[in-house]
């Protein structure tokens, strides 16, 4: 679709220069594609060729596998259907970590009465659960429950007491609710201890080195440490590690893990039961400024069109949120239940884009730019990751002055184009990169309408392809200004150290 000229109407719209369009507090989107990302889980409902298409019409960038769900042989063939179905969507792995989940429910899932009493066993003894008796994946039992300990099921809309541990352990259903698949089973009383990743996790990644996805989501990660040992057991550096931020170590350690990971997941669920609940929409803005400072794509998950798991149209308070979530600034916004057993995946994506256009006509890209500068993406001044933020920053500015009709961005390893999509430029990004692999990835990051594969090394090269392609897709027109953003020819080390505009001319 052709970019949306915005013209001038009224007096603060005819400001020129950067520090006028500043203090008028313009803003200029212009540009009709949505721009932030969606994310959406894979499941029994969704898994399907039919459905598959359909949410590729609806409007994903990124399928989600989630291997806590089934067999590794199960979620392979999940990923393999997926690529079939969806070659250009990204898929993202997510590694269940640490988690204590409870034993399979009946299909369809059961209802938990408040008051019932509810036998607690480990999972061994009790391979399927019911709504009489749960068993808990827990390596060292449940023998160290005490009564008054608190079990909170899911993401919180079920909990239960310990009530008894003799002759058997039963707890007391506090808050009832329907539960369905493997929930986690969270005890808030007691610290998580496992390390991560956890040996399971290990096996998951060396199955996924084969399968080629474009990026692996690691739960419960707590430090920069945890980050550098996953990132090891990937050895792959062209694959994404999405460090899921979920528990208090996890907050207090944002920065050096954000700096650390490729990007960061706001997983509200456990964040949610393991912090004060009242906390977690400021530690979802604090989450979000960290991410996108560093240059690092930040999703922003868990319960955003939950009722429409059942319903044909969500809540008026999760429109809203879906919104804040949009003005907070995140990359992309994500779907669980809703996509993998809901009744109408590609229905809840549709609803998703549409509430996503609208609230990115109110985000103010001139001041998220202006009070971003260069910041933090890296603590080394002297670093070529410096360099590039330095670059990025002064094609964001000249693009503005210049009302620029896109801004191109040759990167073949994705960060440059990560780079300039932390400013949320008004204008669209185009990215030329050298694989579809490549291609796939940066469908995660924020605010990239188009993606252009060329082969050449040559940023001048790839810079003109990316004009004559522009061009015949009525993107731009002759007599436009583009902002480009490529490396030197002569750098021993891959970094952006060019920024060039460029009047477009007729193809050549």
């Amino acid at each position: 679709m052709p970019p949306t000229k915005v013209t001038a109407v009224n007096a603060p719209h005819l400001a020129t220069t950067f520090s006028d369009q500043v203090a008028a507090g313009i803003r200029r989107p212009s540009f009709s594609e949505r721009r932030t990302r969606i994310v959406a889980t894979i499941g029994p409902a969704s898994d399907s060729p039919e459905v598959l298409a359909a949410l590729g019409e609806a409007g994903i960038d990124v399928a989600r596998v989630a291997m806590a769900h089934g067999s590794i042989d199960d979620c392979i063939a999940r990923i393999r259907r997926v690529r079939a179905a969806l070659p250009s969507v990204a898929i993202m792995a997510d590694l269940p970590g640490p988690k204590v989940r409870s034993t399979s429910f009946p299909e369809g899932g059961v209802m938990l009465e408040q008051g019932a009493l509810v036998v607690v066993t480990d999972g061994a003894s009790s391979p399927e659960s019911s709504a009489r008796q749960i068993g808990v994946c827990l390596e060292e039992g449940v023998d160290h429950l005490r009564v008054g300990d608190h079990l909170i099921v899911g993401d919180g809309g079920v909990t239960m007491e310990v009530s008894s541990i003799e002759p058997r352990l039963e707890a007391t259903v506090t808050c009832g609710g329907k539960v369905q698949g493997r929930p986690g089973i969270t005890i808030p009383e007691h610290p998580m201890v496992a390390d991560t990743p956890t040996v399971e996790d290990l096996a998951r990644i060396q199955a996924l080195r084969a399968e080629g996805v474009e990026a692996i989501a690691a739960s419960f990660v707590r430090s920069e440490e945890d980050v550098y040992k996953i990132r090891a057991a990937i050895d792959d550096p062209e694959i994404l590690l999405i460090a899921k931020i979920e528990t208090r170590e996890a907050v207090e350690h944002i920065d050096e893990i954000v700096r650390s990971a490729d990007g960061v997941m706001v997983a509200r669920g456990d964040l949610g039961v393991r912090l004060p609940l009242e906390d977690v929409p400021s530690l979802q803005k604090q989450i979000i400024r960290a991410g996108v400072r560093f240059g690092r794509p930040v999703i922003t998950a868990t319960q955003m069109l939950e009722s429409m798991i059942s319903n044909n149209v969500p809540t008026r308070a999760e429109v809203t949120d879906v919104a804040n979530a949009v003005l907070d600034g995140t990359s992309a916004v994500m779907l669980s239940a809703e996509t993998a057993v809901g009744h109408d995946p590609a229905l809840v994506v549709e609803t998703m884009a549409r509430i996503l256009k609208r609230a990115e006509l109110d985000f103010d890209y001139i001041r998220w730019g202006s009070n971003l500068g260069v910041q933090e993406i890296s603590d080394d001044r002297a670093s070529t990751l410096r360099i590039t933020a330095s670059i990025t920053a002064a094609g964001w500015r000249a693009a503005l002055e210049e009302d620029a009709a896109a801004i191109i961005a040759c990167s073949n390893s994705g960060m440059t184009v990560r780079s300039i999509s932390r400013f949320r430029p008004s204008m669209p990004i185009v990215a030329v990169t050298k694989t579809e692999f490549r291609a796939r990835q940066l469908h995660m990051s924020w605010g990239v309408a188009e993606v252009i594969v060329h082969p050449s090394e040559d940023s001048y090269v790839q810079t003109y392809a990316a004009i004559d392609h522009l061009l015949s897709e009525g993107l731009v027109v002759p007599g436009d200004v583009v902002v480009v953003l490529a490396g030197s020819r002569d750098t021993a080390v891959p970094m952006t150290d060019t920024v060039r505009l460029m009047r477009v001319q007729q193809h050549r």
